[in-house]
């Protein structure tokens, strides 16, 4: 098997503002496989917040790729490499790859229904761009959001689309001091899941009072060995790829959470489309799928996925 990996920058067409900053370009790595006529192709966006790197991830990858040339397999990857990124580029390769054979999707149905994601601006800039997507054919809305406005900007959007369903993502901004009243504010507006609210090393205060609304597990929540620790704390977890380390741990921690009564949330970072494919087994088996990250770019991938009315479509 010949196997490589190098880093891709996708521009954005607007900013992705959320609590922890501006993101102006999805910054990806890509692992190539190829062998025996077929080839395979993963990829994964290192994320700060993880300590990653585009740089170290490459770092990580280069040994191991030297080592699948020579027959490490995906089931002896697991233990080669720590959950992560990068090992989700090579993870999501190798199953490629494998998939290859079979000549099409590697899940089913051929489209699936998607959040669409409304960054943090104005109550009223919110507004406006949840009545845009709602007019475009979304049902789903997740509102993403920081510490300020919570109730106004949760307010106007949900007088703006009244019939929507709305999730809201923190990213870890909010604190103790306000989180039962926000909760029972957000609650009393039709918020249906709240997605991690309190840092990841401060959430054991969410099992000290009872929820009005489901609350998901997103940075607190990585692989299997998680799960136990957010018993009490979590009635539902976002598994994203680029933090199991690749759809091999994904599967495993979807069938495992589910069996422990989580609900579940398929999620991605800003990603291509060539990321979507990779989650796709998992699309049928979640309560949730936020899948919009190539809807973010200025330009996709060739051939891209199709999103339209609030459906991801593999053509």
């Amino acid at each position: 098997m010949r196997a490589r990996c190098y880093a891709e920058k996708w521009p954005l067409r607007t900013s992705f503002v959320i609590s922890r900053g501006v993101r102006t370009h999805a910054e990806v790595v890509v692992v190539e496989l190829a062998a025996e006529g077929r080839h395979g192709v993963g990829e994964c966006t290192p994320y700060p917040r993880y300590g990653e790197s585009v740089d170290s991830v490459l770092a990580q990858l280069q040994p191991v790729l030297e080592e699948v040339e020579a027959g490490l397999d995906r089931r002896q990857l697991q233990s080669r490499m720590p959950a992560g990124a990068a090992r989700n580029a090579l993870d999501c390769a190798l199953a490629d790859w494998e998939a290859a054979a079979g000549g099409g999707p590697v899940g089913d149905p051929v489209s699936l229904a998607t959040v669409q994601t409304l960054v943090i601006d104005s109550p009223e800039g919110m507004a406006r761009a949840a009545q845009e997507a709602v007019a475009g054919g979304v049902s789903v809305l997740k509102l993403k959001l920081d510490d300020q406005q919570v109730g106004e900007r949760v307010a106007a959007v949900r007088e703006a689309v009244p019939g929507a369903q709305l999730v809201i993502d923190a990213n870890e901004a909010w604190s103790r001091s306000t989180l039962i009243e926000r909760c029972h504010e957000i609650a009393g507006l039709g918020v249906a899941m709240l997605e991690q609210p309190l840092p990841a090393d401060d959430d054991e205060f969410l099992a000290s009072f009872s929820h009005p609304l489901p609350i998901c597990a997103d940075e607190s929540c990585h692989t299997r060995k998680d799960l136990t620790r957010l018993q009490g704390r979590y009635e539902m977890i976002n598994i994203k790829l680029d933090k199991t380390g690749g759809i091999t741990e994904a599967l495993a921690l979807a069938q495992e959470g589910g069996s422990m009564g989580f609900e579940l949330m398929l999620g991605c970072m800003l990603c291509t489309s060539r990321a979507i494919r990779a989650a796709w087994p998992l699309g049928g088996k979640v309560r949730f799928r936020d899948l919009d990250g190539p809807t973010w770019l200025a330009r996709d991938v060739d051939p891209p996925l199709r999103f339209a009315g609030g459906r991801v479509y593999w053509d």
